[in-house]
C-alpha cells in the first residue's frame, strides 16, 4: 500500500470527518486540486507552508484508492508531487494523527511508511 500525505488544519479535518469527505483547504480549492506530499516531501512541505502551526493533522491516504483523479505533477524543484483532482473520500484514508511541534520548531510526523 503506497501512502501519500495531506497536512491539514485540525478544524478543517474535523469538518471533513463530519461530512465524510474532504474537499480541500482554501489553497487546494483555489488551485483546483488537493495538494499531497510523499513521506520524503512532507517535512519540507510542513516547514515551507505550515511553519510554527501547532494545530495540524497529518492524514495518510492510500494512493491506489484514488484512481485516475490522482496525478503526479512537477512542483518544487521539478519533483513530482501527488495532486488529487476531486474530493478526497474518507474511505481512502489509512489514518490521521496530530502533527505537533517539536522543541526545535519542526513538526513531529513520527515514522512515515511510503
Amino acid at each position: 500500500m503506497a501512502l501519500i500525505f495531506k497536512i491539514v488544519a485540525a478544524e478543517e479535518w474535523r469538518t471533513a470527518a463530519a461530512a465524510g469527505v474532504f474537499l480541500g483547504a482554501e489553497v487546494d480549492r483555489t488551485d483546483g486540486y488537493i495538494h499531497f506530499s510523499t513521506a520524503a516531501q512532507a517535512p519540507e512541505t510542513a516547514a515551507k507552508w505550515f511553519a510554527d502551526r501547532a494545530d495540524l493533522i497529518l492524514v495518510a491516504v492510500e494512493a491506489d484508492a484514488l484512481g485516475p483523479a490522482l496525478r503526479w505533477e512537477p512542483s518544487r524543484g521539478g519533483a513530482l508531487f501527488p495532486h488529487l483532482y476531486g474530493p478526497l473520500p474518507l474511505a481512502a484514508v489509512a489514518w490521521a494523527r496530530p502533527a505537533p511541534l517539536k522543541p526545535d520548531g519542526r513538526h513531529d510526523f513520527g515514522e512515515l511508511a511510503c
